[in-house]
């Protein structure tokens, strides 16, 4: 892969460190993306021929290990998550030898539900809050709404980029209050989502430095709510912040896809994305997630060569 991704051209053709594309705490400026959409998209295309190639039982595993298992509908209910929990207990009956996903995700006030039923210790509870997936409420109900998620049971909290702050400049609101929330729930991992279909290229780097800046553990694209949701496009400038933000403090933040990945080849080519940005150090739980309801069906019917209805 070619490494047009490590530095930027300026001026005369001198080579500019990423490091030096900072966010700027006087003014709250932030420098735009260091490459363009046709960049992004000529690495995108070498990136998309390693994919092809990577379709491996590990990779599949190591995808499915990585999974947020979601449910996020109106008409969840107790019974009906509770049932959703069920099936990851029994995941490792019906399936032994291969890793479990990751975490089961849902609206905050069925984190107890996932609690009281869930029986693998090693699987995460991730609520939603912070006003999910609009984000259009007061900062203190966030911040209450993320409290009582980790009180009822959640380790990890996804909230939403306040977009209404963040497309007028207003980047300090934004910094204040994800700041806030990630104090609010001490120790619990915070997932900032970008909502990256709504974005352009510099706004999606913006939006990624602004969140790992303000204490991000996780930076995630999209609610899975839009029309428009997680692309290779922004998993790869995401995944540059967080290799720039890594080089510049040795502190790894986490990345997650999320929203309309459903196919094997959808988990592969960004897992195929992280690998060739972040090194293989990245694809792992802790630092790597999926947001996913009907992949981890998919994955498994392709690790097994059987079909699957297991969640």
């Amino acid at each position: 892969m070619r490494a047009l991704f490590l530095h930027i051209e300026i001026g005369n053709g001198d080579r500019k460190p990423l490091n030096m594309l900072t966010l700027n705490k006087k003014d709250m400026s932030i420098e735009t993306c260091p490459l363009s959409i046709e960049d992004i998209q000529s690495e995108l295309e070498e990136i998309r021929e390693t994919a092809a190639k990577n379709s491996s039982k590990k990779m599949l595993e190591t995808a499915l290990s990585c999974i947020d298992l979601t449910t996020l509908n109106s008409t969840d209910t107790i019974s009906s998550v509770a049932a959703f929990t069920e099936k990851v207990n029994q995941f490792a009956d019906a399936f032994p030898g291969i890793s479990n996903v990751a975490a089961i995700c849902v609206y905050p006030n069925m984190a107890h539900t996932v609690k009281s039923t869930l029986k693998v210790p090693n699987v995460k509870i991730a609520a939603v809050a912070g006003g999910f997936p609009s984000s259009m409420t007061f900062t203190k109900l966030k911040i209450e709404e993320a409290q009582l998620a980790v009180v009822a049971g959640a380790n990890e909290i996804d909230i939403v980029l306040p977009l209404w702050a963040f497309l007028e400049g207003h980047f300090e609101t934004c910094i204040n209050e994800i700041s806030a929330i990630k104090k609010a729930i001490g120790k619990a991992h915070l997932k900032v989502i970008l909502e990256t279909g709504v974005l352009n290229v510099d706004q999606i780097w913006q939006a990624s430095i602004l969140a790992i800046e303000a204490g991000a553990d996780f930076i995630k694209t999209s609610t899975g709510k839009m029309p428009q949701a997680a692309s290779p496009e922004a998993a790869f400038v995401m995944c540059l912040a967080i290799k720039q933000h890594f080089e510049e403090t040795d502190q790894k933040i986490g990345f997650k896809p999320a929203g309309g990945i459903v196919t094997p080849e959808d988990a592969i080519l960004y897992l195929t994305i992280v690998q060739e940005i972040l090194g293989n150090e990245w694809l792992t739980p802790e630092l790597f997630r999926i947001g996913a309801s009907r992949l981890a069906n998919n994955l498994l019917e392709k690790i097994t060569g059987n079909p699957v209805k297991h969640f």
